[in-house]
């Protein structure tokens, strides 16, 4: 197909571009930028005057919630959520039912994904065989099944031996292992940061040692093996400096941060709100800001959904109670465009923390509107307000602490592969 964007704010990160200019698409791929190829005829004009155009959004955590989970959401559902919000590429983690430790399941769950014909879908394989902690899983066969990395999801892998000798494994094939640093242990039991307000409503906490102590941790081995780590949602001002010194070190991370934690904190609880029931806990607003501060300078390399929907069955119960998750992939870019406004950083920069940065981790494709580059296109209103609701939310999970609230930005279309796969 061959179509042409016209006068729209054209924002490429990756080549630092920024202009009002038109964008020209064939076959599925960027044909030019400004004026048309030599015997460019577009079939299709899209008039995007007013709106921003950019790479379509790389989502570095997104839970699909198949297989096994098909009762919380669906696949076609959540990809078509996706859509809405803008994201092209997505990574999925390891935890489904059965977990992601074996081929035959990425490529099943690849094969269906391309069957949807939606978003591109990119699989993390579990660490362990069934994210018990024990025994390594084959990553050479699980990476030639599609898989982009190795991760334990939100699953606490307590031995550090075995944690050890799979960075070693990951190491020696180049293979990047994805963690979410929390003690098993300094977390067991909590449900909320560690702090006044839990104390208040007499809710087992976390601490932040909790992220700390797992930080040194990981540092430590890859002082050792030399594995690339990339780190899954950091919650703490703590985590950040620690993150921030390794990174002066010369240690091979990464790091993001999931959208909702630029925003709540644990006063939003209030009285015993299941939608702020999240893992790692929303902590205090001194730990927001340190995040803020983190994604703005880079310390923090991306910013993801961390969409987990969960049914109301598992969130409308006391708060100790609820399953942790919130549904996100639609309010991915209005969070960041509030984050980017209020920490004043520019639409450019805020852009790449959702599509090149991200793309540099996973390393998917995309992320990129020069010549040649697939042709993943978002299309946005960033001033157009909209009410969060069962109502406008595509998604099957509704849960979520901005639930009754407007917020700015929205995506008016979604180009996958030069295909217009999402139009509002």
């Amino acid at each position: 197909m061959r179509l042409t964007i016209t006068g729209a704010r054209v924002i490429d990160p990756e080549s630092g571009l920024d202009a009002t200019t038109d964008l020209h698409v064939a076959d599925g791929r960027v044909a030019a930028v400004g004026a048309a190829p030599d015997g460019f005829e577009a079939i299709r004009h899209i008039d995007a005057r007013g709106l921003v155009a950019c790479p379509g959004f790389v989502d570095l955590a997104a839970r699909l919630r198949e297989p096994g989970f098909e009762y919380k959401a669906t696949l076609e559902s959540e990809m078509q959520a996706a859509l809405a919000g803008g994201v092209a590429r997505l990574v999925c983690p390891p935890d489904t039912d059965p977990p992601l430790d074996e081929p035959g399941l990425v490529e099943m769950l690849k094969h269906r994904a391309r069957s949807l014909a939606r978003t591109h879908l990119y699989p993390l394989g579990a660490l362990t065989v069934g994210l018990k902690g024990e025994v390594i899983t084959e990553m050479a066969e699980l990476a030639e099944a599609g898989c982009v990395g190795f991760s334990q999801a939100s699953v606490p892998l307590v031995d550090t031996q075995v944690l050890a000798r799979a960075m070693q494994y990951a190491r020696s094939f180049g293979f990047t292992v994805w963690l979410q640093p929390q003690d098993a242990f300094l977390s067991r039991g909590g449900v909320a940061h560690s702090g006044p307000v839990s104390g208040r409503l007499g809710l087992p906490g976390v601490p932040v040692t909790a992220e700390t102590v797992a930080l040194h941790t990981i540092f430590e081995l890859i002082r050792g093996n030399g594995c690339r780590v990339h780190l899954c949602r950091l919650s703490s001002a703590a985590g950040v400096e620690l993150v921030r010194a390794a990174k002066r070190e010369g240690l091979p991370v990464t790091a993001d941060v999931g959208v909702h934690h630029l925003h709540v904190t644990d006063v939003d609880i209030g009285y015993f709100d299941s939608a702020c029931r999240v893992d790692p806990p929303f902590r205090a607003q001194r730990d927001r800001d340190a995040l803020c501060a983190a994604l703005a300078d880079g310390t923090i390399d991306a910013v993801c959904s961390d969409h987990t929907p969960v049914d109301d069955d598992a969130k409308l119960v006391p708060f100790g109670e609820a399953e942790p998750g919130v549904t996100a992939l639609e309010l991915l870019l209005p969070l960041t465009l509030s984050w980017a406004a209020r920490s004043r950083v520019p639409l450019a920069t805020a852009l790449s923390r959702l599509t090149r940065d991200p793309e540099r981790i996973a390393r998917c494709g995309g992320g990129s509107l020069a010549p040649g580059a697939p042709a993943d296109v978002v299309l946005f209103d960033p001033t157009e307000p909209w009410v969060v609701s069962a109502s406008t939310l595509v998604s099957q999970g509704h849960h979520t602490p901005f639930a009754g609230r407007e917020v700015l930005g929205r995506v008016r279309a979604t180009l996958v592969g030069g295909r217009p796969a999402f139009e509002r």
